[in-house]
This record gives C-alpha cells, sequence and structure tokens, in this order.
C-alpha cells in the first residue's frame, strides 16, 4: 500500500523582481541538495509540462534569472512560474517542482509544491521525518511562506474542507511568526522553531498514515486546537461577493 504525499508553501500578495525571485528559488533548491540525494540534480520541464532530462541547470541565482527572463516563464506580468523534476523515472525515486512567486494578485496566492515519490509504507527512503522536516526547512527559510504543510492526499481531503489554499493541518505544518504563537500540543506533537522565521509542527515521527484511526484522530485535535488560536485564517481572502 502507498499514499500520495506532497508538500506546498503558500503566500499572499507580494510582487518581486525576476533579480528577487531567482534569489530566492536558487536558495530553495540549494537547500533541498541538501535533504537527500536525489535532490542533487535537476531537469527543466518544458511548457507542456513534459520532463526533459536533458535541460539539466545548475542551482545559481544568474540560472533563474535566465529562466525567469524568458517569456515562458513569465505569467503575464503578474509574477513567474517554473517547473523542475529530478530525471527519475520511477515512482519510488525523486520527485518534482513547481513555483509561482512574484504575483501581485490579491485572491490568489504565490505557492511552491513538492511532488514526492510513491513508497510503500515500511520501504520509506524519502518519505522520513527528518528529510521531509528538510524540505519544510528549505521552504521556510528560502521563500518565507505564511502557510506549509507537508501531507498525504487522504488527509488531505480529511481536513481541508475543500480549500486549497489553507489553512489547515498536515503530518507538518509551518507557520510564520505571524500568525501568533503554537499552543501546547499533545504527545507525540513536535513544535519546532525554524529560526527566526516561524514555527514547524510535526504531527508524528513516524509517516503519518490517513488510513491509521489514531494518525487522522490527533490530526482532528491539533486541528481544532490552532483554529481556537486563530492559526488557521485563510492565506488569502476570498474576492468579494458581486451584487447579482
Amino acid at each position: 500500500m502507498s499514499e500520495s504525499y506532497g508538500a506546498g508553501a503558500y503566500w499572499g500578495h507580494r510582487p518581486e523582481s525576476a533579480e528577487q525571485c531567482a534569489q530566492q528559488a536558487a536558495m530553495f533548491f540549494r537547500l533541498l541538495a541538501e535533504c537527500h540525494p536525489s535532490y542533487a540534480r535537476w531537469y527543466e520541464k518544458n511548457s507542456t509540462g513534459r520532463k526533459l532530462p536533458q535541460l539539466g541547470f545548475e542551482l545559481t541565482q544568474e540560472t533563474f534569472v535566465r529562466f525567469f527572463g524568458r517569456r515562458k516563464y513569465q505569467s503575464g506580468k503578474d509574477g513567474f512560474h517554473f517547473g523542475a523534476w529530478t530525471g527519475h523515472e520511477a515512482q519510488d525515486q525523486g520527485g518534482a517542482v513547481s513555483v509561482h512567486c512574484g504575483s501581485k494578485a490579491e485572491f490568489s496566492s504565490n505557492v511552491v509544491r513538492v511532488q514526492f515519490p510513491h513508497e510503500e509504507f515500511g520501504h520509506e527512503r524519502m518519505l522520513t521525518a527528518p528529510v521531509l522536516a528538510g524540505v519544510m526547512r528549505a521552504m521556510a527559510v528560502a521563500w518565507e511562506p505564511d502557510w506549509a504543510l507537508v501531507t498525504a492526499d487522504g488527509l488531505w481531503q480529511q481536513l481541508s474542507g475543500g480549500s486549497r489554499i489553507g489553512c489547515f493541518i498536515g503530518w507538518m505544518t509551518y507557520f510564520a511568526r505571524a500568525r501568533g504563537e503554537i499552543p501546547a500540543l499533545p504527545s507525540p506533537v513536535r513544535v519546532e522553531p525554524v529560526g527566526d522565521k516561524g514555527t514547524l509542527v510535526i504531527l508524528t515521527p513516524e509517516r503519518l498514515n490517513p488510513s491509521n484511526p489514531e494518525h487522522v484522530a490527533l490530526a482532528w485535535r491539533v486541528q481544532n486546537l490552532l483554529e481556537e488560536r486563530g492559526l488557521l485564517r485563510l492565506v488569502v481572502q476570498p474576492p468579494p461577493m458581486r451584487n447579482a
């Protein structure tokens, strides 16, 4: 049995230049490379999303300045987008990243997503707490999001209430400092600072399983506690309703 896991970091209105976004992207990919050997090498995806291994790139700011200077990586006048993968064809290796940054939009978020490989329970190589906590820290340090999480599809469906831009709990959840102070949480939850950026909440030291009733109950309990403290407000507010 395997479950699809992914990470996402989200933040609202933040118009930034190609140079600013390139600096953050280069930092993010370099920090990812420290999390797992599979993240040492990255390849571009073309505009159709196809994976093309021959388009490898160096993890430097200059590389991303060049990318974001191309029309195909520009979202009109509203930021930049980019996709990369690790070149591993097997589903249980490597992964992929998508970035949308520099946007000034009021009603949609900037976002960075990481797709993890499919790994059977009990045979994890990447889907371990140390690796994924490293990915979360890389997101927080490089992009300074408002909220980020690592979760399984099954848990996302149960806790999100249908929302795609927060805010709810995953196996691991990051909150920017501006969101407020994290209250005391039940065992075995760990709460760890991420420098001066914010706080990382890790529900279980083992891989969280959305088919495990104890894991799901713990997630709901923590989500309710954080909601009571006002930490689960939306990343961006929905547009105002138009009069009929």
